[in-house]
């Protein structure tokens, strides 16, 4: 008994002793940056009541926890520097290591904030090979969403610098803007990556601020039932798992022969040009599996080696084959497919690739403008042109899963409410893309989430940057109605109306088969250019030309500019492009448009009493040219006239 009695007491002992171990939250750790300039929250847990001291810098700093064991210590401002070393003590002691002071920046959104540097290593190989800046680091925020309450901590996470183990897992527009931003401050640079692809503005928004938007709103408190999330993930996976397992077993390209053998005879295959949709009347409307084969040739010097093989991007899976060696697959449509090739897979003479493409709804097949090409190191082999294909399986389409982790507010709590204590520069926003089809209401929580997030940080005057929708889809040839102008438009005129807040215009810098475009340097340097305005007060040119004012002549509305600088500029081309006009009728033609000093005129032969202007105001305005002479673009817009008489 008097054993049983000491091993109770040893365990309980033990228990108290674990408890009143001082504990911090994930972002105070090793190779954190700190924000300079301003005065510092560093919080954390450990026994109610108990005392809590920081040695930080040869300063003592002392508190007691409250009666939950929380507890916070204040820091005065300090100056850019480090590394650092700082102690935190209670009945034990945590050493934290290698730590900054510098200008920390929130960055968040969807895919395109999320998007790591290895998605754009083709683009900027070079440049990549050579970044070694312990000066500039990332905290990855990890993936977690809660529907019920804020949560106090991150699952996860660490702080890590930008060298050559880490930095392709950096965002490469958080990347690419802190390289600016620390050029120009000369100060440590640290970047809180809080995002996920496909998330909506609601999802990060709080239950409070989300009370407004009654459709969220009421969306929020159906998902914070666990029973609810259950049955529709299970509902889900069944119908997934369903559905995948009835393709595997129609597959006849894997149930009676196997169709990525180079011995094959593929004479009965039909014909197609990769790349490409489907657009064939077989394959029209089809979902399931299409095999894709072809041949090429290789030299003995290409015999045996290993290799890079680029197959664009395909939608919506895959699965490559070389000479029957399986090579790699993509479950999904977005990513490039990027294949390596193992040595002895390759033979000179005759080489043949097989393609297992996968729809499960929609339109399947291979994007265009993108590459399709096997690199060795001695030959390249163009894949696009003629492939043979035949249907392997045909499907009723697969609904979508319900994505939960998008829900209202529910990456709000998981992934920002446990990062308001700490002191920030500001915040870069990158999303709106989950919110084009409904964008008319986008204007409204966008605003709702920077005051949502400023309060949240206790920073009225929060500085926010705000990056628009790139260019996307296929240009039209006629002017039509735009939700992604729609949706850019509300990005542009919360941060006009949102002070200390800034949008940047990338109308340039997309993709029209993309909607992940590479060019992310560009983007990263424009945002730097609009943070040195709004969070550093420099007068910088960080916009492109903005419609002012407009006046009536004859039949030509004549407009004006702001932050036109030194000029107004045609990029490319020799006419002015992009203008839309629309008479009486309310009908929009492409129109005329001269460039007049600082101004613009804008007519056409058709229309005697303009009743409305547009400016780039399409999914993919690739023909806008309006620039500023310092290389920006001019801002879309919409003006509508007053009634012509």
């Amino acid at each position: 008994m008097r054993s049983i009695r000491f091993i109770l007491l040893l365990l309980i002992w033990s228990s108290l002793s674990i408890t009143a171990q001082v504990r911090l939250p994930k972002l105070i750790s090793d190779g954190m940056v700190l924000q300079r300039d301003k005065e510092l929250t560093l919080w954390g847990w450990a026994s109610p009541n108990e005392k809590v001291e920081i040695d930080f810098k040869n300063h003592q700093y002392k508190t007691i926890t409250d009666s939950d064991g929380k507890w916070q210590i204040q820091l005065p401002s300090q100056s850019p520097g480090g590394p650092f070393k700082m102690k935190i003590s209670a009945s034990n002691q945590i050493l934290i290591n290698d730590i900054l002071i510098g200008d920390v920046w929130l960055c968040s959104g969807q895919s395109n904030m999320e998007l790591p540097i290895s998605r754009v290593e083709p683009k900027y190989r070079k440049e990549i090979k050579r970044i070694n800046n312990t000066g500039i680091r990332q905290f990855r925020v990890p993936y977690n969403w809660d529907f019920n309450q804020k949560q106090a901590d991150l699952k996860g996470g660490k702080w890590l610098a930008a060298t050559p183990e880490n930095i392709m897992s950096f965002s490469a527009v958080a990347y690419f803007f802190a390289q600016k931003v620390q050029q120009t401050q000369q100060v440590p640079i640290g970047i809180i990556n809080a995002s996920m692809g496909g998330s909506p503005v609601e999802a990060w928004l709080s239950e409070d601020d989300l009370k407004p938007f009654k459709d969220a709103y009421k969306e929020l408190q159906k998902f914070k039932d666990s029973t609810v999330i259950n049955a529709i993930e299970a509902s889900d996976k069944q119908r997934s798992d369903t559905w995948f397992s009835q393709l595997a077993q129609n597959d006849k390209g894997r149930k009676n022969a196997d169709w990525t053998t180079t011995d094959l005879n593929d004479n009965d295959w039909q014909t197609a040009i990769v790349p490409g949709y489907w657009k064939q009347d077989d394959l029209e409307n089809l979902n399931g599996i299409v095999w894709y084969r072809r041949s090429f040739s290789l030299s003995e010097k290409s015999a045996n080696q290993p290799a890079e093989l680029d197959m664009g991007r395909i939608v919506d899976a895959d699965s490559v084959f070389i000479n029957g060696s399986f090579i790699g697959n993509t479950t999904y449509q977005y990513p490039p497919r990027r294949y390596k090739v193992p040595e002895n897979t390759l033979k000179s003479g005759k080489n043949t690739i097989a393609v297992k493409v996968i729809s499960q709804i929609g339109t399947g097949g291979f994007v265009p403008d993108k590459p399709y090409e096997l690199r060795t190191g001695s030959e390249s082999i163009n894949l696009s042109g003629t492939w043979k294909y035949k249907i392997g399986a045909s499907m009723a389409p697969l609904e979508g899963p319900t994505f939960i982790r998008w829900k209202p507010a529910g990456l709000y709590n998981g992934m920002i409410a446990p990062l308001t204590n700490l002191s920030i520069k500001g915040a870069v926003w990158y999303q709106g893309e989950s919110n084009v089809d409904n964008a008319s209401q986008y204007k409204e929580r966008l605003s709702a989430m920077i005051q949502n997030w400023r309060r949240e940080f206790n920073e009225g005057e929060l500085p926010f940057v705000i990056i628009q929708l790139a260019n996307y889809l296929e240009p039209d040839s006629l002017p039509k109605e735009s939700d992604w102008a729609v949706l850019r438009d509300a990005q542009f005129k919360v941060a006009q109306k949102t002070e200390h807040c800034q949008s940047v215009n990338i109308i340039d810098l997309g993709e029209w088969n993309d909607i992940h475009p590479l060019n992310k340097k560009e983007v990263g340097r424009r945002t730097a250019l609009a943070a040195e305005k709004v969070a550093y007060g420099k007068k910088v040119v960080c916009s492109g030309p903005v419609f002012d004012s407009y006046s009536i002549n004859n039949s030509k509305v004549e407009l004006s500019f702001k932050y036109v600088y030194n000029g107004l500029r045609i990029k490319e081309g020799n006419s002015l492009n992009g203008f839309a006009i629309a008479g009486k009728d309310g009908q929009f033609i492409w129109a005329h448009a001269e460039i007049k000093g600082n101004k613009v005129m804008v007519w056409h032969e058709s229309v005697d009493k303009p009743t409305a202007i547009r400016y780039a105001w399409a999914n993919n305005p690739d023909q806008a040219n309006l620039y500023n002479t310092e290389g920006l673009p001019a801002v879309p817009f919409r003006l509508e006239i007053r009634k012509a008489k």
